[in-house]
């Protein structure tokens, strides 16, 4: 069975003060330092695929560690926000594969609450903060298992 690493972009600033698309809000200082940070966070974890909401905070978020793997990000519609249900499946669809995700913060508990129904038990103060992972894996029988890793910086 594979590993999914699901991640919720780093910090990208206040959506209140952006103006214009939010699409393209970028990610902070801050959010960089935590992209950078994933590189080393997840060095140990085998990755085949990384793929990403095609909002930009998403895709800056997973870039680093896409270079230093000599890959590229595959945009994902499935990982935008609002997108829980196509989320969830894409999760169910990889789970025999190594890959990392990077989505927003409405998906990442959408997506833990769906694999519940596949015998997934979190604790009751599950998180998700911006730049965090949550290490999801399925055993052949279809339950999965999951570990919160917090964002590096």
């Amino acid at each position: 069975m594979g590993t999914i690493l699901l991640v919720r972009h780093a910090h990208a600033g206040s959506s209140d003060d952006w103006v214009g698309d939010d699409r393209i809000r970028p990610l902070s200082r801050k959010g960089v330092a935590q992209s950078q940070g994933l590189v080393r966070l997840l060095d140990d974890r085998r990755i085949a695929t990384i793929h990403a909401s095609p909002f930009v905070r998403c895709t800056q978020t997973v870039e680093p560690l896409a270079a230093a793997r000599g890959m590229t990000v595959l945009p994902s519609d499935a990982l935008a926000e609002g997108s829980d249900e196509d989320a969830l499946r894409l999760v169910r669809d990889l789970a025999d594969h190594d890959a990392a995700l990077c989505t927003h913060g409405d998906i990442i508990p959408a997506v833990l609450r769906g694999l519940g129904d596949d015998g997934l038990r979190l604790p009751r103060n599950a998180r998700w903060q911006k730049g965090s992972v949550w290490v999801l894996s399925a055993d052949g029988e279809g339950c999965w298992q999951a570990v919160y890793l917090p964002p590096a910086t």
